[in-house]
């Protein structure tokens, strides 16, 4: 299952850090990135400008 190695938070340097799939809080990052770039390309469409 997903998250059964054993990896030390104070191994991982740089975004990994942040973003990886061993830890709990590193998953939770992802998906929120996830939520906030599909959030973002909806937003960008809603609001360019129609053309004629």
């Amino acid at each position: 299952m997903a998250g059964d190695a054993k990896v030390e938070e104070g191994q991982l340097k740089g975004l990994s850090k942040y973003f990886n799939s061993t830890t709990n809080t590193g998953r939770a990052n992802v998906a929120k990135a996830t939520y906030a770039g599909v959030g973002l390309v909806i937003l960008y469409f809603m609001l360019k400008p129609k053309k004629k």
